[in-house]
C-alpha cells in the first residue's frame, strides 16, 4: 500500500457499497481476506481505500466506485485533514473556472511537477480575486508546493467531477458532506432562512449593491443575495473564513461582484471600520459572555447604549447599524430572549424611539439551530437625518402553523414557501416601499373587515386581514389569521419593553373565532364515527402459529422484492421524509437543487417504506397520492413483486413488535433497524391477501384515530382560548 493512501471507515465502506454498516461488520467477521485496519481505533478502525475497493470488486459487490464517492473519500482521508483538503479543492476549482486552459496545461505533467506549477497559478488567481497575499486579514492564503503535493490526486479527481457536474456544484457537494459529517463544529443557516433574510433586506426589489455579513460562518447569507455589486464578510475562524471566501467566489462573477473576506473577531477587531453598505445580513453567535465587554466600553458603535455582558446580541445589532448607510437595512437572526431580557430594555427602547428597529418576526421552531427554539428575525433601518413620523413596529408571529402545516413543522420540514409568503406579505406593505407608516395604514384599511382598529392604537396589515395568502403561494394561507400587527412604539415603552410578538398578538384560536371551532367539532365527529366503524372486531384467542419463516434478505436474493435506500439525489420534486412516514402525512421535504446530478429513488404504488432509526414498528404502504416522491434519508424501501408478495401482508408483518426487536441493533445511542433481518411467514398469495386486507383496515383505523387526536386537541385548546377571551360563552 502506498504511503499516505486515503483511509476509509466502516461507514464510508457502507456508503461505497450501498449497504448498512451492519453488513460491513458481517463481512469483517465472515471473510478472512477482508482488508485489515491500517488506522483509527479498535472501536472505529479505518482501512486503506484502494484495498477496500479491490476487495469489493473481487467479491462482486462493487463494479466501480462512483466518482463523487471516490473524491469524497480522498478528501475525508486526506493526511492533512478534510478542511485543508477542501480548501485546496476550492482553490483548484476557482482556477478551473477562471482559467480552464491553464488548468489543462498544468494537469499534463507528473504529480510532483504539477504541485509546483499549480502553486504559482493559484497565487495569481487568488490575488486577482482576493487582493495581494500581504493584505492584512486576507482570508485565503496561497498554498505552496509542499502543501499541495499530497492533494494532487484529489484535485485531479475533483476537476474531473466538476467537468461532469459543474464547478460550483462540486464544491457545494463536498462542503455539504463536510458540514453534515461535523454538525457540532459549525453553526449553519438553512437555505430557506437565508433566502428569507435576503428578501427582507431587499424588499420591493431594491438593488443591494453592497452587502456585509460580519459573522459570515459558511457564507449562506451572502450566497442568497441576488446579483450584488460588492460582498463583504468577516469570520473569526480562519479555516471557515477561507472556505467561505472560496464558496462565495465560486458563486459570483469577478467582473460583476467584488468580494472581500477578512479573518478576525468582528466586535474586537472590525475589519471594515469605515465601511457603509446597503444591507447587513447576520446570524451572530448567541449567548456569548466573552464578546469584549470589558475592553469595548467606549466604542463609538454603541450609539443606542452600552450592551450588558449578557447582551452580546445587542452588540451585534449596533455593529450592524454602524455599518449601514442612511436608509440601509439590516436583518439579524436573534434568540427570542433578546426581545424580552430586562438587561437589554434600555437599548431596545432607544432603538424603538429613534425608529431603528422596524420589525420583530417570530419564526417557527426548526427554522435554524438551535432547532428546538422559535428564533426571531430583527429588521432594522439606519435612521436618516430628516424628521420622523411617530415610529411604529411591525410584529409578526409565524410560530403557530395551521393543521395543514403542523405535520410538516420542525427541522428540514418547514414549508418555506408558505413561511416566506406570510412574512413578506406582512413586511412589504409596512416597509418603505409603500410609504412606511402611511403604507402600513393604507394596507390595514384595505382589509376584508373594513376596520382599522385605530381606536385601540393598533393597525393590522392587509396580509393579516386577508389571511396572509399570496399569488406565489397559490392563494393558500397556511398560517392562521392574526399573525402580524403594526404597533405604535409608545405602547411598547413600558418598564419591560417586551418585543416578543406572541405577547402583543391575539391567540391564533381566538382570531379564528367560534365559527372555526364549530367546523373543527363537525370534523371531529365525522372522524370519531369513521374510527368507530373501523374498530377491529373482538379477537379469537388461539395458540401461536408455527409458520415456516423467511427473511426479507432471503426474499431479496430470490427476486421476490427489491431493497433500496433513500437519502441521495438532486432535483425539484417532493421528498418523503422519516417524519412523514411516522406521522402518515404527505411528502414534506424537497430535493436539493445543487450538487452533482444523481437520480433519487422514487416511490411507487405498492412500495413498503420503513424507517431505519428509532426501533419503532412502523411500515407505510405507498398509495397513488404519494407515488413519485423521492425516498428520504433514514428510510428503506421494499418493493415487492406483486405476483409473489402482497404489500399490505408485507407491511403488516414488518410491524410486529417481536419482529422489529430481533431485527434491530442496539450498539449505538440510537436503535437501528436492519430490514434484511425482518421475518415473514411463507404463505400462499391468496392467504397473504386475506391477512393484507385486515392489515389495510387496521391502517385506516389508525389514521382515523390520529386525525381525531389532532382535531380533538385543537377543539379543546380553542374552547379554552374562546372561554378565556370571551368569544365563547358557557352554556
Amino acid at each position: 500500500m502506498p504511503e499516505n493512501a486515503t483511509e476509509v471507515t466502516a461507514a464510508g465502506i457502507a456508503r461505497l457499497a450501498g449497504v448498512g454498516r451492519a453488513a460491513v461488520s458481517n463481512w469483517r467477521r465472515r471473510h478472512a481476506d477482508f482488508p485489515k485496519p491500517v488506522g483509527g481505533t479498535e472501536t472505529s478502525p479505518s482501512f486503506a481505500l484502494p484495498e477496500v475497493e479491490q476487495w469489493l470488486r473481487d467479491q462482486g459487490k462493487l463494479a466501480e466506485v462512483p466518482l463523487r464517492e471516490r473524491v469524497w473519500q480522498q478528501l475525508a482521508g486526506h493526511p492533512a485533514g478534510a478542511v485543508p483538503a477542501l480548501f485546496h479543492v476550492g482553490c483548484a476549482l476557482l482556477l478551473v473556472r477562471e482559467r480552464p486552459s491553464a488548468w489543462r496545461e498544468i494537469t499534463g505533467v507528473s504529480d510532483e511537477r504539477m504541485a509546483g506549477v499549480l502553486s504559482l497559478a493559484l497565487n495569481e488567481v487568488l490575488t486577482a480575486r482576493f487582493g495581494p497575499a500581504a493584505e492584512a486579514g486576507r482570508a485565503v492564503h496561497s498554498p505552496d508546493r509542499s502543501e499541495l503535493l499530497p492533494s494532487v490526486p484529489l484535485l485531479r479527481g475533483a476537476a474531473e467531477l466538476a467537468a461532469a457536474a459543474g464547478v460550483r456544484e462540486t464544491f457545494e457537494f463536498l462542503l455539504g458532506r463536510q458540514l453534515d459529517a461535523n454538525p457540532r463544529q459549525y453553526t449553519l443557516t438553512p437555505p430557506g432562512l437565508a433566502e428569507l433574510m435576503a428578501a427582507l433586506a431587499g424588499a420591493g426589489g431594491r438593488p443591494l449593491s453592497t452587502v456585509l455579513d460580519p459573522a459570515a460562518g459558511t457564507g449562506a447569507l451572502l450566497g442568497a443575495v441576488s446579483r450584488p455589486g460588492a460582498l463583504y464578510a468577516q469570520e473569526n475562524d480562519p479555516d471557515l473564513a477561507a472556505l467561505t471566501a472560496l464558496r462565495l467566489a465560486l458563486h459570483t462573477d469577478s467582473t460583476e461582484c467584488t468580494l472581500t473576506v477578512r479573518t478576525g473577531d468582528t466586535l474586537r477587531a472590525d475589519a471594515f471600520p469605515g465601511l457603509t453598505v446597503d444591507a447587513v445580513l447576520c446570524h451572530p453567535p448567541f449567548n456569548e459572555r466573552n464578546w469584549g465587554h470589558d475592553e469595548l466600553a467606549y466604542d463609538p458603535r454603541w450609539e443606542y447604549g452600552f450592551p450588558a455582558r449578557t447582551e452580546s446580541e445587542l452588540a451585534w445589532v449596533q455593529h450592524a447599524l454602524a455599518r449601514l448607510r442612511e436608509g440601509g437595512t439590516a436583518v439579524l437572526l436573534m434568540p427570542p430572549a433578546a426581545a424580552s431580557r430586562r438587561s437589554g430594555r434600555r437599548i431596545r427602547a432607544d432603538l424603538l424611539r429613534r425608529g431603528a428597529l422596524r420589525a420583530v418576526i417570530a419564526l417557527p421552531a426548526g427554522a435554524a439551530p438551535p432547532y428546538g427554539i422559535p428564533l426571531h428575525l430583527w429588521v432594522l433601518r439606519k435612521p436618516d437625518a430628516g424628521p420622523h413620523p411617530s415610529p411604529e413596529l411591525l410584529l409578526v408571529d409565524t410560530t403557530e402553523p395551521t393543521e395543514q402545516a403542523s405535520s410538516q413543522s420542525g427541522r428540514d420540514r418547514l414549508d418555506w414557501p408558505a413561511l416566506h409568503a406570510a412574512v413578506l406579505d406582512a413586511w412589504q406593505p409596512f416597509s418603505g416601499e409603500t410609504g412606511g407608516a402611511d403604507g402600513a395604514r393604507e394596507a390595514g384599511e384595505t382589509g376584508e373587515t373594513g376596520e382599522t382598529g385605530e381606536a385601540d392604537g393598533v393597525r393590522e396589515t392587509g396580509a393579516t386581514r386577508a389571511g396572509g395568502g399570496s399569488l406565489a403561494n397559490g392563494g393558500i394561507n397556511r398560517f392562521r389569521p392574526g399573525t402580524s400587527r403594526v404597533v405604535p412604539v409608545i405602547e411598547l415603552l413600558d418598564d419591560d419593553v417586551d418585543l416578543a410578538p406572541a405577547r402583543h398578538l391575539p391567540a391564533a384560536a381566538a382570531a379564528d373565532g367560534p365559527a372555526e371551532l364549530i367546523d373543527v367539532r363537525e370534523r371531529l365527529t365525522k372522524s370519531l364515527g369513521l374510527a368507530d366503524s373501523l374498530t377491529p372486531p373482538p379477537v379469537e384467542v388461539s395458540a401461536p402459529a408455527r409458520w415456516p419463516l423467511t427473511t426479507v434478505g432471503e426474499l431479496a436474493r430470490a427476486g421476490a422484492l427489491q431493497l433500496r435506500t433513500g437519502g441521495s439525489g438532486t432535483g425539484t420534486g417532493p421528498v418523503l421524509t422519516e417524519h412523514d412516514v411516522l406521522g402518515s402525512s404527505a411528502p414534506s421535504g424537497n430535493l436539493p437543487a445543487d450538487g452533482p446530478h444523481e437520480e433519487p429513488v422514487l416511490v411507487e404504488p405498492g412500495d413498503v417504506v420503513v424507517p431505519v432509526l428509532g426501533g419503532g414498528s412502523v411500515a407505510r404502504v405507498i398509495d397513488d397520492a404519494t407515488a413519485g416522491a423521492a425516498l428520504g434519508r433514514n428510510l428503506q424501501l421494499l418493493r415487492p413483486d406483486p405476483a409473489a408478495l402482497d404489500p399490505w401482508f408485507l407491511a403488516g408483518f414488518l410491524r410486529g413488535t417481536a419482529n422489529n426487536r430481533q431485527a434491530s441493533s442496539y450498539a449505538s445511542t440510537a436503535t437501528r433497524l436492519d430490514a434484511r433481518r425482518l421475518q415473514l411467514p411463507r404463505l400462499p398469495l391468496a392467504e397473504q391477501q386475506r391477512y393484507g386486507e385486515r392489515f389495510r383496515t387496521l391502517a385506516a383505523f389508525e389514521d382515523a384515530l390520529r386525525l381525531a387526536g389532532r382535531l380533538g386537541g385543537r377543539l379543546v385548546q380553542g374552547m379554552y382560548d374562546g372561554l378565556t377571551d370571551g368569544t365563547v360563552t358557557p352554556k
